[in-house]
């Protein structure tokens, strides 16, 4: 009798679970970058896959069986409630990379990084190949100060090896009170050895539109570092007053530009494209996780030459931004391939104060190029850096652990570097012009 109530309470509980997977919302924070899932929206109920009643009975009554033996045979008193967070927690996580179960502490935690201000170094992360890598340094933040690059692979956070590390665990390890210092340890790739940074927690303020100016004759240069708010209008601004000064022509650096906002990235795209045209759609499991977003702009550029800086550290919004333009035809794309994160996650509260953060949908480009995994492939390739580099994303996981029995090294000062990649780009305008 008491095995029945508690295969009763098992199914309960995984039966309300179920009814929380939700149609993908248009909650335009839900993109803010690999380790944020924007502002929550309330659970909406979409409907499950053609299943056969009785086998999911089947499957929580086995789930029942090997919880019910854990709890009286396991050789240390275990609480039921971690062993379900512990199930839900593999249970999301083996679908990909990107989706998470969070108990009330962690999706506490998340809600204040998303909704206020908190202690970082500034970087933008992902699990990529089973290992903690930096998308991007965000422009001026204590990382990208420190010298943390596109590509690191963080192999320890304050000397504890993240192998096996979640995300939502990496992001609560390097948060902190500003002020208080955290040491990263990666592998460089190019460079194939141990580096350790200390880097001092700041709150992490970012302008998004960075050093607009004239290159050359005419050839405008903007920077794009993130994709928030106020992005789009501060490119308006930088626009306006380079066409004062006569501009004629644009290079738009997305490179290490890790994402962000899904509405601000159809905002910049639709400044360079016909009013009308596709800027980017999502597919989901359902029509109600499926959109599109097309240019809304009543005077956009579409007349004068355009190149967009790419490269390994470009995802997300930048991704959705540089292949809508270079589907349209209306940019050249000069650089390295980019990161490829092209799905959409919705976080799901549940009723006791948890949540899961769950990928409802996958971007995909006007001619129907998926983002996701695949990154977009610049129509002109130039490396920044001309030396050969050992290429460490074919080293398994535990190679590149094994690393760890280096003696760790302490990073070269940041000098000026020649940028060929932007003098690559002038070059491009000039042919262009001349073929226009």
């Amino acid at each position: 009798m008491r095995k029945v109530g508690f295969v009763v309470w098992v199914l309960a509980v995984f039966l309300a679970f179920s009814n929380c997977l939700p149609a993908a919302t248009t909650d335009k924070a839900k993109e803010q970058a690999p380790q944020n899932a924007g502002k929550v929206q309330p659970a909406q109920v979409a409907p499950a896959a053609p299943e056969k009643e009785g086998d999911i009975y089947k499957q929580l009554e086995l789930f029942s069986d090997a919880l019910s033996m854990v709890r009286s045979e396991y050789v240390d008193n275990v609480k039921s409630k971690d062993l379900i967070y512990g199930a839900l927690k593999g249970m999301v996580q083996s679908l990909d990379k990107f989706s998470e179960f969070m108990d009330p502490e962690s999706y506490a935690e998340m809600k204040v990084e998303t909704e206020g201000e908190f202690g970082g170094i500034g970087i933008e992360i992902a699990i990529k190949d089973d290992i903690l890598t930096v998308i991007a340094p965000i422009d001026d933040t204590p990382a990208y100060k420190a010298g943390l690059k596109a590509g690191d692979r963080v192999v320890k956070i304050n000397k504890d090896i993240t192998r096996g590390i979640t995300l939502l665990e990496a992001v609560r390890k390097l948060r902190g009170k500003p002020g208080t210092p955290v040491t990263v340890t990666v592998l460089r790739e190019g460079e194939n050895k141990i580096l350790d940074f200390t880097i001092t927690r700041d709150v992490i303020k970012v302008k998004s539109v960075k050093n607009p100016r004239m290159v050359e004759d005419k050839i405008a240069y903007i920077k794009l570092s993130i994709f928030q708010e106020r992005s789009a209008k501060d490119l308006e601004d930088a626009l306006a007053e380079l066409e004062k000064q006569g501009m004629d022509s644009l290079i738009l650096d997305l490179r290490n530009d890790p994402g962000g906002l899904l509405n601000v990235a159809a905002e910049v795209s639709g400044k360079f494209l016909p009013t009308g045209e596709m800027i980017v759609y999502t597919k989901g499991r359902n029509n109600k996780q499926e959109m599109e977003f097309r240019v809304k702009e009543k005077k956009p550029r579409t007349d004068y030459p355009m190149v967009i800086l790419v490269d390994g550290g470009s995802a997300s919004a930048s991704e959705i931004v540089a292949g809508a333009l270079q589907d349209h035809k209306r940019a050249v794309l000069v650089g390295m391939k980019t990161f490829g994160k092209g799905s959409v996650q919705t976080v799901i509260p549940l009723s006791d104060g948890s949540a899961i953060r769950l990928t409802t949908s996958k971007y995909y480009t006007p001619n129907g190029r998926s983002i996701h995994g695949q990154g977009i492939m610049p129509d002109i390739v130039v490396e920044l850096k001309p030396t050969k580099k050992e290429d460490l994303s074919k080293q398994s996981p535990a190679e590149v652990f094994e690393k760890l029995e280096e003696q760790p090294q302490q990073p070269s000062v940041k000098k000026e570097e020649y940028d060929n990649q932007l003098q690559s780009a002038i070059d491009v305008i000039k042919t262009m012009r001349i073929y226009k």
